[in-house]
Parts: C-alpha cells; structure tokens; sequence
C-alpha cells in the first residue's frame, strides 16, 4: 500500500509545493513548503498516536497532512477543496483502497476554517496540526520593516510547544511571543477562528485543546 514515504518522493506533488508555494510567496504569504507539509504530516501522526491506537490511521494521515496545501498550486481562494480534487487524480493511480483514498481528500477538502470542520480522527488531527504551525520561520521577509500582520505574528513567536495529555484528555499549544513586535490583539485578529477550529478538532477527538501564551493560558 501506499505510504507517507513515497508520497513525499511523488514528482507531481512536489511540483505543486513549488509552484503553489511561488504563487502565495507573491501574495506576501508565509511559507507553505514542503518543509510545512511534512511538519503538519508529522504533527498531525503523533497527535493520533496519542489519542488513537489506530496506525493505519496515522499513515493515512500523514498522507493527507503532506498532501493538504497542494491546491494553492491553482488558487489561494478554495485552496482546501482543490487540493483535494488534486490529492485525488494522484491517489487515484496508487495502491491505495478507494477507503482510504476519500477519507484522505474528505480531510484536505475540510483543514481550512472558513469552509471545513473536522468530523473524523484523521481531519481533527490535520486541521490541529496545521493551525498550530507558528514559527518564526515561516515568514520570508527578512527587513522588519516589509512585514506585514502575518509576518509580524509568526516572527513573534520565539517559541511553540504543542503538548499532549492522554490521561487528562488535552492538547495544548505553548507559545512565547515577543509582543515589542506582536501585540496580542494582532495575533487573536490572525489567529482566533483557527484556535476555535482546533478547539473543535479537539473535541472530536475527545480532548480539550488549551492555548497558552507567555505562560498564561489564552483559550
């Protein structure tokens, strides 16, 4: 079957990263690489390895978790759902049960928050995966005077800490944010309705999701 490791090596996924990547990089976005891909497959495998005993499900979602940002290849707007029409024509051809294939796509069509919801293990763990990818290292600007809100966010962020407690049933994000250069009133205007996605992912998991910042506890 199929397998996180060979999809990171498919030749038509990692065109899209490329171009999808050059596209949001002129609209003054952050960075959405291969290198958040496999942050977000990663993330997203050891958040269902402490919640689930499911390890076909974690394959399954480090699938999805590198494959979810390949729409921005054809436009930023509706990126989620055509990442999925495109995760599909790819899988379509693999070795992968027609199962698998759509709770796969299902995940990438939902990981966005203005349009999707997770409703199953694999998507709560792709959207809290992906929405708690905050790093300095994500802006590309490097003058301080060219960022822009997103850019003054992620820079902010000294530190992120994505903690998980199976016997108290809780994920917690762990952030330290310099806010001589982010207020926290910038971040929420940002960041609030993915915090509230996670939130939601978490309880489908059934866990609670906590944000933390600067040691006190945000959401």
């Amino acid at each position: 079957m199929l397998t996180y490791h060979e999809i990171r090596k498919n030749p038509e996924v990692l065109e899209y990263y490329k171009k999808g990547n050059e596209i949001l990089g002129s609209l003054g976005y952050t960075d959405h690489s291969t290198a958040h891909a496999a942050i977000v497959a990663e993330g997203a495998a050891r958040i269902l390895k402490e919640f689930t005993d499911s390890e076909h499900d974690i394959e399954l979602v480090k699938i999805a978790g590198f494959l979810h940002d390949i729409g921005n290849a054809l436009n930023r707007e509706h990126h989620a759902e055509y990442g999925a029409l495109l995760a599909n024509e790819i899988l379509r051809g693999e070795d992968l049960p027609m199962e698998d294939r759509v709770k796969i796509i299902a995940a990438i069509a939902n990981h966005d928050e203005s349009t999707g919801n997770a409703f199953d293990p694999i998507s709560a763990a792709l959207i809290i995966a992906d929405k708690t990818d905050v790093r300095r290292s994500r802006v590309r600007t490097k003058d301080p005077s060219g960022f822009d809100i997103h850019d003054r966010v992620n820079y902010a962020v000294t530190g992120s800490n994505l903690r998980y407690n199976r016997e108290k049933r809780r994920i917690e994000l762990n952030l330290q944010v310099d806010e001589t250069i982010c207020t926290m009133y910038d971040y929420f205007d940002i960041f609030l309705q993915r915090m509230i996605m996670c939130r939601h992912a978490a309880e489908t998991l059934g866990t609670t999701f906590r944000l933390s910042v600067n040691g006190q506890k945000a959401l």
